[in-house]
């Protein structure tokens, strides 16, 4: 059996790890052990767990303190903000019997308890019109090989990860999108499966849901650029595009008034689109809110990749 070094970032030792303490000591798996990175030490302690005071670093810095402090031969990182299924280690490391595969990672599924807003927030990314062909990453979906995994459940061999040196501290948000560039051009592939699966509780709408939304924009429309491998794709560009219809639509129609039928045309097949986007919610409120959410996701989405697209340097 591999030994794993399950690791967390985290500012502070909050309300969502003492919960998630819960939930790892009914991992389906006996030789793991649980290295949390809090700025300053707090005193508390749990099962399995080491807490190491990183000091004021970032998310990047604290997850390479784990070629120091860890034993384990295979790294789970999760966020403070997440917590596993039962048989989320058991499904992982079966994975790593093919020397080939690098990395592991699944769905980070929006966490059952959460309140509407956050449930508003993470039917928003199930969206396919908000997520594209990107879904798999909050819903189960089928296996496969991917170039491109979030940090927030993304399981590596202890080998791959040193030789390519940890993650890149220069980019966060989007440390994880580099180290995955990495992996990849290590020659080790990166596997997604529905089976590895964690809970993540989402950001609620509006505010700090698209003050994250709008971040990861900003980091992709810079990627693009600097990390074209993975990043620079037609799905990134196209909430950037929607936007600028929206802007040049009217002003185009002003001169020619035939173009209006073409614009509002245009308008209701996004919305319909995005009625059947949403599929069932549980509650019209969600619904309601995961409606004006993805419409105000597009938006910020797609003017904040423009910034960073036109960034010389990475915005922070």
């Amino acid at each position: 059996m591999k030994k794993v070094s399950i690791i967390i970032p985290v500012k502070e030792i909050n309300g969502y790890i003492r919960q998630a303490m819960e939930h790892y000591a009914c991992l389906e798996y006996e030789d793991f052990e649980i290295l949390i990175f809090p700025d300053h030490a707090s005193g508390e302690e749990f099962p399995h767990t080491r807490i190491i005071p990183s000091g004021e670093v970032g998310p990047a810095d604290k997850r390479d303190m784990a070629l120091e402090y860890a034993q384990g031969e295979i790294f789970a990182f999760i966020d403070d903000d997440a917590y596993p299924r039962q048989d989320w280690l058991k499904n992982a490391v079966v994975y790593f019997d093919n020397p080939q595969v690098g990395a592991v990672g699944g769905p980070a599924v929006t966490a059952p308890e959460d309140d509407v807003w956050q449930q508003a927030s993470g039917k928003i990314y199930e969206s396919f019109l908000c997520s594209g062909g990107y879904t798999y990453r909050y819903l189960p979906k089928q296996e496969r090989q991917v170039d491109d995994l979030p940090s927030v459940n993304l399981i590596v061999r202890r080998d791959v990860f040193e030789q390519i040196g940890g993650y890149d501290s220069n980019y966060y948000p989007g440390e994880d999108t580099k180290l995955c560039l990495d992996i990849v051009e290590s020659g080790k592939k990166i596997i997604y499966s529905p089976d590895v699966l964690v809970y993540h509780h989402r950001r609620k709408v509006f505010r700090q849901h698209l003050k994250q939304a709008t971040n990861y924009a900003k980091h992709r429309g810079y990627f693009a650029k600097a990390l074209p491998q993975t990043s620079c794709k037609p799905a990134y560009f196209v909430p950037s595009l929607f936007v600028l219809g929206l802007i040049v639509g009217p002003i185009l129609s002003f001169f020619a008034p035939i173009l209006w039928y073409f614009y509002f045309a245009v308008i209701m097949l996004y919305l319909i689109l995005l009625v059947s986007s949403i599929g069932r919610t549980g509650s019209f409120k969600v619904w309601i809110l995961t409606f004006v959410g993805i419409i105000a996701t597009h938006i910020g989405y797609g003017l904040m990749f423009i910034r960073g697209l036109c960034s010389k340097e990475l915005l922070r």
